[in-house]
């Protein structure tokens, strides 16, 4: 019993190969098949990632069941996280690259729909993420964004702003206005 849960069935070589391969797979796809993906905005994309894991599972196992195999399946998974994490902190422009850009999907009310089509995103789920941060509308936002990471950055647009930018005109007018009638009387005592 002791021997079958811990004897490879396979050579460590290949047991420590085939989680990196998958590993590096996946996250070539994940940034080929885009942010969406990672957003897991609607169930059929939640199906999507919830199958990759299953799918991928014999590829990265092979035929070893043991728990030797696994840890060392983890272990490996684990090491190349570790690893690629620390090269893209240091090389900023290859994490860049691998990550993508940001995708900005509302700029001041109005929504960009050619962001909309690249990131294949109804008008529908975009009211969903502002519904998730308590707007209702999109002349609400600000600015929306679809982060690389498949997070939803939203900005909130300042209902007062307007009023207190008119405020602060009204206010400098003022001062401008009594800095002005002083000039005159001082003009006016000299002359």
């Amino acid at each position: 019993m002791i021997e079958s849960m811990f004897h490879l069935h396979v050579p460590l070589l290949e047991k420590i190969l085939r989680p990196v391969l998958v590993y590096i797979c996946l996250i070539l796809f994940l940034r080929l098949f885009g942010k969406r993906e990672l957003a897991q905005l609607n169930p059929f994309d939640l199906v999507v990632l919830l199958c990759l894991s299953n799918t991928v599972q014999n590829s990265i196992i092979g035929d070893d069941n043991t728990v030797s195999g696994g840890i060392i399946g983890v272990f490996s998974l684990l090491t190349v996280n570790y690893l690629l994490t620390r090269v893209l902190f240091h090389m900023p422009k290859l994490n860049q690259a691998l990550e993508g850009k940001r995708t900005v999907l509302i700029r001041r009310g109005q929504i960009d729909q050619e962001a909309m089509k690249r990131e294949a995103l109804s008008e529908l789920e975009l009211k969903t993420v502002l519904h998730k941060q308590g707007l209702h509308d999109f002349t609400e936002v600000e600015r929306c964004v679809l982060e690389p990471s498949g997070n939803f950055y939203v900005e909130q647009m300042d209902p007062f702003r307007e009023t207190h930018e008119r405020g602060q005109i009204l206010s400098q007018i003022t001062t401008l206005t009594a800095e002005v009638r002083d000039l005159k009387a001082l003009l006016a005592a000299k002359g």
